[in-house]
């Protein structure tokens, strides 16, 4: 089982070891189009940080980010895993998963990012400020940019298993799995549900959406459950205790299949 995290704007500062060896990182097929991004965005902060400011869509009171990015190929660094921080991140707790499942994370967490592509949540890389909807002046949109190099290098990472796409619409936008690996592929849609004057009123809450699918995703590393389809996928979440509807019949030939998890409570 292959699963896409999306990224977090939020990250643990103050990096223990030492500086980003690009060469090290997972899916080294993407050490050239890194490279592209890293220096460009480097080069910018460093030349005018009033229109890196703009070009990255940074408040004033996030000036301090266009120096970190500046300082990038010096900074200390730590696993992608521990300087993600956030709401789905704290509730996957990586830190806290027995040995076994800390093993099944390294070899199938992969965490999308606008400046290294995708990385694995053992690389390690600096603190860094760049979204996914961002248009640097020369690369163009990232979301764009991303495709072709990550079309090469993902489908050989996903292998045969289940692809558990988690990740939020800009970091998607970067990699579209297609054929055989999209019928292999399952999204997940939060639900909370509400009684409303004695009707249930279902939608959409981003707080729940991510701390469930932190929870989701910690259960079955635990567990150490393998599902090998979309169907296996919702059979085991169900076995751990999570209400889930879908998928709706057989995945139509290059299309993925979309669960839905409801909660009532956080």
């Amino acid at each position: 089982m292959l699963v896409l995290l999306p990224p977090s704007e939020g990250k643990a500062e103050g990096g223990r070891e030492g500086p980003l060896e690009l060469a090290s990182l997972s899916l080294p097929e993407l050490t050239s189009a890194r490279e592209t991004v890293l220096e460009e965005l480097v080069a910018l902060c460093r030349a005018d940080e009033e229109k890196a400011r703009e070009v990255l869509g940074l408040s004033e009171g996030l000036r301090g980010e266009v120096a970190k990015n500046v300082g990038l190929l010096t900074a200390p660094t730590r696993p992608a895993g521990e300087l993600y921080t956030g709401v789905l991140y704290d509730a996957l707790d990586l830190g806290g998963l027995s040995a076994a499942a800390a093993r099944r994370a390294a070899r199938s967490l992969l965490v999308f990012s606008a400046l290294w592509g995708a990385v694995g949540t053992g690389d390690r890389i600096p603190s860094y400020r760049l979204s996914g909807g961002v248009k640097l002046p020369g690369t163009g949109p990232l979301g764009r940019y991303w495709r072709g190099p990550l079309e090469s290098a993902l489908p050989q990472a996903a292998g045969e298993g289940l692809v558990l796409d988690l990740r939020s619409s800009a970091y998607a936008a970067m990699w579209k799995p297609k054929g055989h690996t999209a019928g292999r592929t399952a999204t997940v849609r939060v639900l909370q549900s509400k009684r409303v004057d004695g009707v249930e009123k279902r939608s959409v809450v981003s707080h729940f959406n991510k701390a469930t699918k932190g929870r989701l995703v910690r259960a079955l590393l635990e567990e150490g459950a393998e599902p090998g389809t979309p169907q296996e996928l919702a059979d085991a979440l169900r076995d751990l205790g999570f209400v889930v509807e879908g998928p709706q019949g057989e995945p139509k030939p290059g299309a993925t299949s979309a669960l839905d998890v409801v909660v009532t409570e956080l």
